[in-house]
């Protein structure tokens, strides 16, 4: 037996209303249709803790490889479109073992606490110099602000120019666009064309990237990966597409929580007041933020094989959507799941960074850009206002970005 449809029109999950306000949506999809198939697409929603746990664990059944993403047809209805096999479609986060090992081994050491906390000064001054620039005018949209940093810091990371970061921050925030959902099939081709243009100006800096000196102190990202691709432990195609996805991932998802964050704390008064007298409780309410206003909605996977999930039916070449920011509000795992809550015994207890062996690499970084700007933000004002109708996500169903956010200082 097949999985019921997620709705009688299939369109809800891509209808503007939704994409604004989904929570409604995620929870009683959660609740009431844990597995759901979207028309006659094969791509089917998991929207429970349970199921989406039980996915994570059947690595031999579901292939983390991105095989296809699902957009909207010429009919108006949603369509599946079949990406072509590459090796950019098989990294990091959508590589599976023995790969995936591989590409983690190669990055952990940079991305681990001590290594992360080493970027805490750069960030700072980063921070400080957007923050006092947008006081100096009394307010405005913070989405420059919300999407420069993040870039700046991959920039780092990898070891790209820091003055190309207008040129690139645009390519940093367009990762989620082939996700989004919203896309028409000619929208694709555009978007295959500017990520083949982005690619190109990170393979010329991967290629002239200088070999790694383990006495400089540090050593960028690119050089590593470089040094793999002489070394054969990667393919040059797996190291740029490593690149492709610490590029746009590292970028895009944590300008969606910075954002989040601070919508909420200008629509709440008392709560960012509180969160001026106690700078300390910032990392849990950036946590709450990650859960309730999940950056990367969904991840995908691909069905391996005729098997079953929840009960239901599934074929070769069927795709679930993990949908994180559902699980994240399932009242069976978690109490209060609508509501932020600070004081919560596990805080870190969520799927807003993934789970399992895919958890995201970037979250201790992530973590600290956000805890980094609002700390900043919040000493360097006395109250933040958001005027009506001064706020708007970005069109998709995979990425939780504001793409406008007039706050008032």
């Amino acid at each position: 037996m097949r999985a019921p449809l997620l709705s009688e029109s299939d369109g809800s999950l891509l209808s503007s209303r939704t994409i604004s306000r989904p929570h409604a949506m995620f929870q009683r999809l959660a609740r009431h249709k844990p597995l759901a198939r979207i028309g006659r697409t094969g791509v089917h929603v998991v929207s429970s803790w349970s199921l989406i746990d039980e996915v994570l664990s059947r690595e031999d059944d579901f292939s983390a490889n991105l095989t296809g993403v699902l957009v909207v047809g010429a009919d108006g209805v949603p369509a599946a479109f079949d990406l072509p096999p590459s090796e950019g479609t098989k990294v990091i986060a959508t590589a599976d073992n023995p790969r995936h090992e591989v590409h983690r081994r190669l990055l952990q050491s940079h991305f681990s606490p001590a290594a992360i906390s080493q970027l805490e000064p750069f960030i700072t001054n980063a921070v400080k110099i957007e923050i006092s620039s947008i006081a100096s005018q009394g307010g405005g949209d913070l989405v420059p602000i919300c999407e420069r940093v993040p870039a700046l810091v991959v920039a780092r990371l990898l070891g790209l120019p820091e003055q190309d970061v207008e040129h690139f921050r645009t390519w940093a925030m367009m990762g989620g666009d082939m996700l989004a959902g919203l896309v028409s099939a000619d929208t694709m081709g555009f978007l295959a064309t500017e990520t083949a243009l982005m690619s190109d100006y990170l393979g010329r800096h991967l290629d002239g990237a200088a070999a790694s000196d383990s006495h400089s102190g540090y050593t960028p990202l690119l050089s590593v990966l470089k040094d793999s691709v002489e070394r054969a432990e990667l393919s040059r195609g797996e190291a740029l597409g490593i690149a492709v996805v610490l590029f746009g991932a590292g970028g895009e998802s944590t300008a969606a929580l910075i954002g989040s964050s601070i919508k909420k704390l200008a629509e709440d008064a008392k709560l960012a007041a509180l969160l001026r007298k106690n700078p300390a409780l910032i990392p849990r309410f950036v946590e709450e933020i990650v859960r309730l206003e999940t950056p990367f909605k969904f991840h995908y996977r691909a069905v391996k094989g005729v098997t079953q999930l929840g009960g239901y039916d599934l074929q070769h070449g069927d795709r679930l959507m993990l949908m994180w920011a559902a699980a994240n509000r399932d009242a069976s795992q978690l109490e209060d799941a609508g509501q932020l809550r600070l004081d919560r015994k596990h805080p870190k207890a969520h799927m807003g960074f993934g789970r399992g062996l895919h958890f995201c690499i970037g979250a201790v970084l992530a973590r600290l850009e956000a805890r980094i700007m609002l700390e900043h933000l919040l000493a360097a004002t006395d109250q933040l206002t958001l005027e009506k109708n001064a706020w708007q996500y970005t069109p998709s169903i995979f990425i939780r970005r504001l793409e406008k956010l007039h706050i008032g200082f």
